[in-house]
């Protein structure tokens, strides 16, 4: 394929204010972004700075831009180019909290907010579905560059280990410069389902900060890679190819910010990686270089054939035009002018099937040494191998079966093969007689008269007999099976109910009820295998603790505040309002179903009518029907709703699916959310008891005892119970006096009869209480 340029892209990120700081010129070659920075007045009069700076590209999304929108025009003809069998990558470059991740992977709150991965996913698994001609297979792989550390999102330690026990993905080069990783796993993925997951796994697992710039920043690079094979059946040729989906972290100016600790680590890693990104694209785009610092870090290194190499890459340059981010933004739009100076090389990714030629080169040496042997007359004394044994048997086998008499046994000039199909035919030859003469010597004297065909067709019914005989011996089997399985269950359930008498015989002896049939069990046991696959997957997506009646508690506070409530609750409105709809789109397919049937039943006799008046003579076979075409029409009328309400119908179940991985999502924040909230609330209210005991040791908060009874060592019962009383007492009064109008009776809440617990549950409502007085006693003049 002819060399070219990377493909350049900008969007620019929507404004909470409009702003006339810049501008987009649309042509039909390509789009141009202006930027006015107006002179500064303590330059002096005297000022020649530029006020303009023009960026051209081959479009400009502007602030209104869509997903889709996006999807369409950029990573739809990546996307049917890698179906074609060439490699792939599109990456997103620009400032922190400019827009990349959500261009890359997409927003977790809206359907509509997905990404460039998850629309490129549903798309080819798509064609996948639609093309029969070809045979697809798929892998996947997420690596993560964390400060310059390569690790594997997909690894099923990522979760419980820390990430410097997690091991490293590491960089190894063949003799032709093609870069391997080891440690990176490559996951099958069937279906659509399976590679979301793949995804939502990965981004779960990635490093990400809160920094001045971004609530939720990615302080890594991350490569999403689809590798695909395509191969047309019974064809010897295979398409290897792949697209890589890369997601940079942003690039931050750290005296602006002001960030330090880990986070200012992290951007220093960060600022050298793209700055050694952009030493390669300088040095790419110089004709006379011979050189190409590739080796310098570990990103330039993977994207190796990506940047000047065998693949077709666009750039996506993401904009912030807030005034106090225009400078960031031209710079990135300078470093995608740049990059648009490289040339690629796509090649066509294609080759020989590896199994095809192993086979092809394996028969191939088989026959060399063949005429070898026949050549120098060396007969070879290793045995035979199994393989080589039962090709053998099959050769006779067919040798034996085929009726034609000139038929020839080819084993070539090796002896052992010789020798061994001769004993073979000496073995069937004796078990043939053997068993004419069993038939003859055991036969009656009425069999003995008998002709050839007679005596063959009793051999035949003989057989059927003993086949019939067979099939009934497994079916008497299969039943005493299931006869002895039963009558295992009603044992199983007698004893559960003999252990629970024997447990509270006063409660039970009364409420005793047989054993539930058959069906109720059946149902029981479907029930329970539910409710166990559904453990499991949430085990395997994130293993949530059991929270204790103190912690609930707290966790309904924490929820009613949380900033993802409102997103949670919209969510599960729309999830369920789209599975209302899918059940209406499944009972309209099911009817659309049964008009074609009732359709299809009244053509056919239509038909049978009209021809039994041809051959009365009463209608010519010339003559059309009205009734014939009118139920055609409705048929062809009902298949195009079929199709349509189906094509409905699974749009609507992809909508789903992916509701459901964004509530799973929303879930997982929200755990790790509760969990930092609830650690920093312990360490917070054990520092201010210690204060509280220094300054007056008879006043103790409530919530504080709740936070640190569990790591205290226990004390004597009785001292517990009386500091309980006392605190109750005191902090009762308190309540009473600052909130007259509060209710603080506890018969309104549930307790479990454990005394601890008991406690734990009272202290957390009075530490609520008190926290309510004081926030009302601030609030008042």
């Amino acid at each position: 394929m002819v060399k070219q340029t990377i493909q350049i892209f900008a969007r620019v990120k929507p404004t909470k204010k409009p702003t006339a700081d810049y501008s987009v010129d649309c042509e039909e070659q390509g789009s141009n972004l202006e930027f006015m920075v107006p002179r500064d007045l303590a330059d002096g009069f005297i000022n020649n700075k530029r006020e303009n700076y023009k960026f051209r590209f081959q479009k400009v999304f502007d602030q209104r831009a869509s997903q889709e929108e996006i999807f369409e025009t950029i990573a739809k003809p990546v996307a049917d180019n890698v179906l074609a069998g060439y490699n792939g990558t599109i990456f997103a470059y620009g400032q922190t909290g400019s827009g990349k991740t959500f261009t890359i992977t997409g927003g977790a709150e809206h359907y509509n907010d997905r990404g460039i991965i998850p629309r490129t996913l549903s798309y080819l698994y798509h064609h996948f579905s639609k093309d029969s001609s070809m045979i697809y297979t798929t892998q996947i792989s997420y690596l993560e560059i964390y400060n310059e550390a390569g690790y594997d999102l997909l690894n099923p330690q990522h979760e419980a280990s820390r990430l410097e026990d997690l091991p490293r993905v590491t960089l190894m080069e063949d003799s032709d410069q093609n870069i391997h990783l080891k440690n990176l796993s490559l996951q099958q993925s069937a279906n659509e389902e399976e590679a979301l997951d793949l995804l939502f796994l990965g981004d779960t697992n990635r490093m990400i900060a809160e920094t001045p710039m971004n609530e939720a920043s990615t302080r890594s690079h991350c490569i999403f890679t689809i590798h695909l094979c395509s191969k047309e059946p019974g064809s010897a040729m295979v398409r290897c190819s792949k697209l890589h989906l890369v997601d940079l972290a942003g690039s931050e100016r750290v005296g602006k910010t002001g960030v330090g600790g880990q986070i200012l680590t992290e951007a220093k890693y960060i600022n050298l990686s793209l700055h050694y990104l952009e030493q390669v694209i300088i040095a790419l785009s110089e004709k006379n270089r011979s050189h190409i610092p590739y080796r310098n870090s570990m990103m330039t290194s993977v994207l190796r054939d990506s940047l000047g190499g065998n693949c077709m890459t666009t750039m996506i340059a993401t904009v912030s035009v807030e005034r106090k981010n225009i400078a960031e933004s031209m710079s990135t739009c300078r470093f995608a002018q740049r990059v648009a100076l490289i040339k690629n090389d796509p090649l066509l990714n294609e080759e020989l099937d590896p199994a095809l030629l192993i086979g092809r080169l394996k028969k191939e040496i088989q026959s060399l040494k063949e005429e070898l042997a026949l050549v120098t007359g060396e007969q070879r004394s290793d045995k035979l191998t199994q393989e080589e044994i039962q090709q053998l048997e099959k050769q006779v086998n067919v040798y034996l079966e085929d009726p034609d008499c000139e038929v020839t046994l080819d084993l070539g000039p090796d002896m052992r093969k010789i020798h061994f199909c001769f004993s073979l035919l000496k073995v069937k030859v004796q078990e043939r007689s053997c068993s004419q003469n069993g038939v003859s010597n055991g036969s009656s004297p009425s069999l003995m008269g008998m002709s050839d065909g007679e005596e063959r067709k009793s051999h035949a019914e003989l057989q059927k007999l003993r086949d019939t005989l067979t099939h009934r011996d497994n079916e008497i089997s299969i039943l005493v099976n299931m006869l002895k399985r039963e009558k295992r269950k009603v044992q199983d359930v007698t004893s559960q109910i003999a252990q629970l008498h024997n447990q509270n015989p006063s409660t039970y002896s009364s409420s005793w009820s047989p054993p539930k049939p058959l069906q109720a069990e059946e149902s029981e046991k479907c029930d329970t295998s539910i409710d166990y696959t559904h453990i499991h997957h949430l085990i395997t997506r994130k293993r949530v603790p059991e929270l204790s009646v103190g912690q609930q508690a707290a966790f309904e506070v924490f929820l009613r505040d949380h900033e993802d409530r409102l997103t949670i609750e919209d969510n599960r409105a729309v999830l369920q309002q789209r599975f209302v709809e899918a059940k209406t789109l499944g009972e309209q397919v099911y009817q659309i179903r049964i008009r074609v049937n009732e359709l299809k039943t009244q053509l056919k006799i239509r038909r049978k009518q009209m021809a039994a008046q041809v051959l009365t003579g009463n209608q010519t076979e010339s003559e059309s029907d009205s009734v014939e075409e009118r139920i055609l029409n409705q048929i062809e009328e009902e298949k195009k709703n079929y199709k349509i309400t189906s094509g409905y119908l699974k749009g609507l179940k992809t909508e789903i699916e992916h509701l459901q991985l964004m509530r799973e999502k929303a879930k997982v924040k929200l755990q790790k959310d509760f969990e930092n909230w609830w650690t920093q609330e312990g360490a917070r209210l054990q520092g201010h008891s210690a204060e509280n005991t220094e300054s007056s040791p008879s006043h103790v908060s409530p919530l504080s005892c709740m936070f640190t009874r569990n790591n205290s060592p226990k004390v004597d019962d009785t001292d517990s119970q009386e500091r309980r009383q006392r605190e109750q007492t005191s902090f009762s009064s308190r309540e009473q006096r600052a909130l007259p109008s509060a209710d603080l009776s506890f018969t309104s809440i549930p307790l479990i009869g454990d005394k601890q617990t008991d406690a734990d549950i009272q202290a957390f409502i009075r530490a609520r209480h008190n926290l309510l007085n004081n926030t009302v006693c601030c609030s008042l003049p």
